[in-house]
């Protein structure tokens, strides 16, 4: 069984909370939601997307999350936001969520972000989506390559250091370069795939979000220090020094950041 290797500690919940602002609008423009469509979001989070796209289409939207620490924040942030008729998140595993029998198939979209790279089973998922939906529901992938991820000028031994966190996944049995087979995983379960695309974000130095996205990447490293050591690519000495190097690099007035989400939709027939 894969672990999300982040953990959910409140550092953590912060992180992703800040990600959320940043990049929340890019998912909810790309998804295109239309007035009345029922949503259920795959891997909620802390919901905030998922609060999102139930605004968006006006109807409440069904999150499964299998985190007990961050299904309570998602629940503590709807309730501060006042929005907690948006959503019914549901505790559970996004490989078996819990729906009713007469739930199954009544979704007009299925959709999960930055999931399928954390679990042991995409495969699984991606079927539950599509057996969630109606036919001619919408299934909509959106997850990482971490391949992606370009900083000019580069950060001494942040090429060693990314290497590293990569294959932390591997050794936690998941993929961290998932993205690019998620049209795969939408044909293989019997969904037709429609549409492929990235979401590209970035920043350079005098953005406002630049620094904000900066921090986040060092947060994902520093996080994840333990099984980054673990892979034995880098030792401790080299990732403080990548650290250190990054926090320099935000500070730089000529730093570029570039990335991307890799996105997937298909319908069920």
């Amino acid at each position: 069984m894969a672990s999300y290797i982040h953990g959910t500690e409140p550092v953590e919940q912060r992180r992703l909370s800040t990600l959320n602002e940043i990049i929340n609008g890019h998912s909810l423009a790309a998804l295109g939601l239309q007035r009345g469509e029922r949503v259920i979001d795959f891997g909620s989070g802390l919901g905030q997307l998922t609060r999102g796209m139930a605004k968006a289409a006006g109807v409440r939207a069904v999150g499964i999350e299998s985190s007990a620490e961050q299904l309570a924040e998602a629940q503590r942030q709807a309730a501060t936001a006042g929005e907690v008729e948006l959503v019914e998140l549901r505790h559970g595993d996004a490989g078996r969520p819990p729906l009713a029998a007469s739930e199954w198939g009544s979704f007009d979209v299925a959709h999960a972000r930055f999931l399928l790279e954390h679990v042991a089973d995409p495969q699984a998922v991606v079927r539950a989506m599509v057996r969630a939906v109606r036919p001619g529901g919408r299934v909509v992938l959106e997850d990482d390559d971490h391949d992606l991820l370009r900083l000019w000028p580069e950060p001494a031994g942040l090429a060693a250091l990314w290497s590293a966190y990569q294959r932390s996944y591997d050794r936690n049995g998941t993929d961290p370069i998932v993205g690019r087979r998620l049209v795969s995983l939408l044909h293989a379960a019997g969904a037709r795939p429609r549409r492929s695309t990235w979401l590209p974000f970035g920043s350079c130095a005098g953005d406002p979000v630049f620094p904000l996205l900066v921090d986040n990447l060092v947060r994902i490293l520093d996080g994840a220090r333990e099984p980054i050591l673990a892979t034995g690519a880098v030792d401790r000495e080299k990732l403080e020094d990548g650290l250190d190097e990054l926090r320099l690099f935000r500070d730089r007035p000529d730093a570029v950041l570039w990335y991307g989400i890799s996105w997937a939709e298909g319908v069920r027939p």
